[in-house]
């Protein structure tokens, strides 16, 4: 498989800040990669500079193998989608999408038949003559996607591009996305800080974290695989444990992860299998969440989350655990070790010790 893009060696300072440190990365053609991390973690700087937005302090950029990292951003094959949209409100939907052909002189039939196909990927037929302030929140956002796709780029980078969205219509956006970029076939490079999006989305991703990546992988290889404490904790809920509580369960000090769902909350008379490891503690807390409910487990000192699902709890019974001795069993196959437990975890990442 082919390389889209390929940053080496690349960090980009704003004077003492170093916003970008040191980043190789390879994003193969076709794929749907993510960009995912806290706000001041890279990621949009390395997008700015795959867009020419940014020059590198040092490194090379490369698309296709090209470097470009000199070139200005309108001869690279790319096109970016922003957040905020930046659609002219006074031109209509037509005009919008068609502005960049304009300012290339395409001519005016074949700007009207790219239009007409750019706006048949995103399901915008009969919106031509609209206005921006005459259409919905998704409806705009698929403006700019198609004002991105009429220029047929090899690479579409797209900056958050769902943040301004309500929860439903982000959601229903998540789907359609994926759908329109596996129907035209080109590289999406997504810039998240949603560990939602990167997993729903992604073929793979790099999660970033102090301007370095920490992990680059599939969804499914970060999430049940962090390499270290700040991945399992932005990277979905986690627990970490280590210390006395790691010896007393697996017979040493060195942490390891366990995700919620992994763990059964039991009686404390429950006789755990050889292959699972168990742990006695007390509910302090349980939330009702509808389909599942979440219990905040105190094991010693440590506390642990647990997730369950709902298959007939009701609320008022949830309130009813806590309190409850407990014994937590879960399979010594779903314990991770972290190969790097220095790195704190973000703040309100559900990383519990």
């Amino acid at each position: 498989m082919t390389r889209s893009v390929s940053l080496r060696q690349v960090s980009k300072n704003f004077d003492a800040i170093v916003a970008v440190d040191n980043v190789d990365l390879d994003i193969e053609d076709g794929e749907f990669f993510s960009m995912l991390g806290p706000s001041g973690s890279g990621k949009t700087t390395c997008l700015r500079m795959i867009a020419g937005f940014e020059v590198p302090t040092s490194g090379k950029v490369y698309l296709h193998g090209e470097d470009v990292t000199d070139q200005p951003p309108y001869e690279r094959d790319v096109n970016t989608v922003f957040q905020d949209f930046a659609l002219f409100p006074h031109m209509t939907v037509a005009q919008n999408v068609g502005y960049g052909l304009m300012v290339k002189k395409v001519s005016s039939t074949e700007m009207i038949q790219r239009v007409d196909e750019a706006l048949g990927l995103v399901r915008l037929q009969g919106f031509e003559g609209r206005k921006p302030s005459q259409l919905s929140g998704g409806q705009r956002q698929r403006v700019a996607l198609a004002r991105a796709l009429v220029n047929r780029p090899s690479v579409l980078l797209l900056d958050e591009p769902l943040g301004a969205l309500d929860l439903k219509l982000r959601q229903a956006m998540q789907v359609e996305l994926k759908s329109l970029q596996r129907e035209v076939g080109i590289t999406f490079i997504f810039v998240t800080h949603d560990q939602d999006e990167a997993l729903t989305m992604s073929d793979r991703m790099a999660v970033f974290n102090h301007g370095q990546v920490a992990q680059v992988g599939t969804p499914a290889e970060v999430y049940e695989n962090p390499v270290n404490e700040f991945v399992a904790g932005f990277v979905g809920v986690s627990n970490v444990i280590s210390g006395d509580l790691a010896m007393l369960v697996r017979g040493s000090p060195e942490a390891f992860t366990v995700r919620p769902e992994k763990i059964s909350l039991t009686d404390p008379v429950h006789t755990p299998e050889p292959s699972q490891c168990a742990v006695e503690g007390v509910v302090s807390n349980a939330t009702y969440l509808g389909a599942f409910t979440k219990y905040r487990v105190a094991v010693g000192t440590t506390h642990l989350i647990v997730v369950s699902q709902n298959m007939g709890s009701q609320q008022g019974e949830v309130a009813k655990e806590v309190g409850r001795a407990v014994r937590l069993v879960w399979d010594k196959d779903s314990c991770r070790p972290l190969a790097d437990t220095t790195e704190p975890a973000p703040v309100n990442a559900g990383v519990t010790k």
